[in-house]
């Protein structure tokens, strides 16, 4: 298929006619405000740009998103070009709903030239199935209020700090939290931190180097999720759900100050910036005493489906889009309407975007942050949610968890290689 499409876009480009006049294309993004109003105003531009291209946005909420997408695709219909979690492409790629992108509009060298090196997880077999217009990494965010009125006047550098800070602003009237110092939220953004951040920092790889071995299943992985349920179980930091729904610990945070420190990742930034009454920070994850630092990166991407090589119009068509909203004039907007960082290394090298005290610790902590390859990124979520749960809300014991959870992890990586 892919080669009789570049017959056809070269004999039609050769007698001079545009194969994208019009035509119209449709695109799927998951429904966050921020997020939809940098793509309302990019397409927009791009209409502009290519009067001859109309583009529908439709987006849906983040719990079935998913569930839409599997629906619509093999019936034909839904979208062109749609966005994903790259956590999710090997899924999506074996289900059918991504195609790789076209050589005929994407060079793959000037790819890896030109964006942040975790892009190359939006790769199978050596082929780019999508592109972020942003990428991101997790910070630690702060109410620098609060820190102050209980003598602190900056945030912490290591966990031994993290968890005396933590301590100081946690409030009990006596079993009844009023305050926590932390935002427990094994849903939210902290499955990645133990997994990927403290398992590095206690001295193991979660993975294999292939993907296809689980590597936390040792002493250091083991001490790691030790230390990260002890923030419960011990330490009496906060608990899970202090704030019920999926993004409750933000929202403690910025909206209801009762929660005085969160991780969570640069697309948090925007709603806190309109939420925020108080004075707040963000600051690198903390380290331990051995300062060794390490980060999870992450990124949606936007990608072509197959509803966008059903003729060379609308494949020009996507593609022009797809294109337009990965370059660094779209990255700005992005960054500066939902707080995700650019993805292209031109931008991220810009001092000033690095000295920024907002985005700085993030641009920061791209150097050292890692996406991992995920083979059922959901599933394997779930894997860590459950170990954590069975610990701090059911008193298992950690080993017998974290052991539970390495050979759930393990089970769904062999069944992926299968």
């Amino acid at each position: 298929m892919k080669n009789l499409i570049k017959l056809v876009l070269a004999a039609s480009l050769f007698l001079g006619l545009s194969l994208a006049q019009d035509t119209t294309i449709t695109y799927w993004q998951y429904d966050f405000g921020a997020r939809v109003d940098a793509m309302t105003q990019l397409i927009a531009q791009f209409e502009a740009e290519n009067p001859g291209i109309k583009v529908v946005q439709e987006t849906f909420p983040y719990d079935n998103y998913q569930e839409q997408v599997a629906a619509s695709l093999p019936a034909g219909t839904g979208p062109d070009v749609v966005q994903l979690f790259y956590g999710w492409l090997p899924t999506w790629e074996r289900s059918g709903y991504i195609q790789a992108l076209p050589d005929t509009y994407f060079d793959t060298a000037k790819l890896d030239a030109e964006f942040v090196p975790m892009v190359q997880a939006a790769k199978l077999n050596g082929q780019y199935y999508g592109l972020p217009t942003a990428v991101r990494s997790l910070a630690l965010f702060y109410n620098a209020d609060k820190l102050k009125e209980a003598g602190y006047d900056h945030p912490p550098a290591t966990w031994d700090e993290f968890l005396e800070i933590a301590k100081a602003l946690t409030i009990k009237r006596g079993p009844r939290f009023e305050q926590i110092g932390y935002g427990i939220a094994p849903t939210g953004q902290d499955h990645h931190l133990l997994r990927e951040i403290l398992t590095r920092q206690f001295g193991t790889a979660p993975y294999s180097d292939d993907g296809k071995e689980v590597l936390y299943n040792n002493e250091a992985g083991l001490e790691a999720f030790k230390f990260y349920t002890s923030w419960v179980t011990e330490h009496e930091i906060g608990v899970p759900e202090f704030v019920p729904g999926n993004s409750g610990y933000r929202d403690g945070f910025s909206t209801q100050q009762n929660i005085a420190m969160i991780i969570d990742g640069s697309f948090a930034v925007g709603g806190i910036k309109s939420n925020a009454e108080f004075n707040w920070g963000v600051a690198e994850i903390p380290t331990l005493a051995n300062g060794v630092k390490a980060n999870f990166g992450s990124f949606w991407m936007n990608g072509l489906s197959p509803n966008a090589f059903k003729d060379e119009a609308k494949l020009e068509a996507s593609a022009k889009f797809l294109e337009f909203v990965t370059r660094p004039e779209s990255m700005k907007l992005w960054l500066d309407v939902v707080g995700e960082v650019p993805a292209r290394l031109s931008l991220i090298d810009d001092p000033a975007l690095a000295s920024d005290p907002v985005f700085g610790p993030f641009i920061t902590s791209l150097g050292y942050a890692v996406a991992t390859k995920f083979v059922d990124e959901a599933a394997q979520r779930d894997v860590i949610v459950n170990a954590i749960n069975r610990v701090i809300l059911e008193s298992a014991d950690p080993a017998a968890s974290w052991s539970q959870a390495a050979e759930e992890d393990q089970a769904l990586l062999n069944q992926f290689a299968e």
